[in-house]
């Protein structure tokens, strides 16, 4: 068992996925934004879970939504879905995040956060 196991109780696991939208007139703009916005999110969601002391990945998908999984001890990863939910990076809106798939796990399957592509 690792020592953030050891040192915070029960580990838990839950997948995500944050849909939100960017309204503006230009399609160029848009596409733009969308870039952007994923580019940005992915790497401000690593660093909130850098911060936060959780592991897991996450994932630009081809409907435009960001999705991911998230690991660590219970308390962690209750944040870490609060700030899905409620702050994302800092230019994205976010209108929805749906979980799944939450349980207890008894070890970590990641040993760090990262971007997959």
């Amino acid at each position: 068992m690792s020592a953030l196991a050891k040192a915070s109780g029960a580990l838990k696991s839950v997948d995500y996925e944050v849909f939100g939208r960017v309204q503006v007139v230009y399609v160029w703009y848009v596409l733009m934004l969308i870039v952007l916005f994923h580019y940005f999110s992915n790497q401000y969601t690593e660093e909130e879970a850098r911060k936060l002391g959780v592991v897991g990945w996450v994932k630009n998908t081809s409907r435009g939504t960001v999705t991911g999984q998230v690991q660590g001890p219970e308390d962690k990863v209750n944040a870490m879905k609060s700030w899905l939910s409620k702050v994302g990076s800092p230019s994205s809106r976010i209108d929805r995040t749906n979980f799944s798939n939450e349980k207890e796990i008894p070890k970590l399957d990641f040993s760090g956060f990262s971007t997959r592509y």
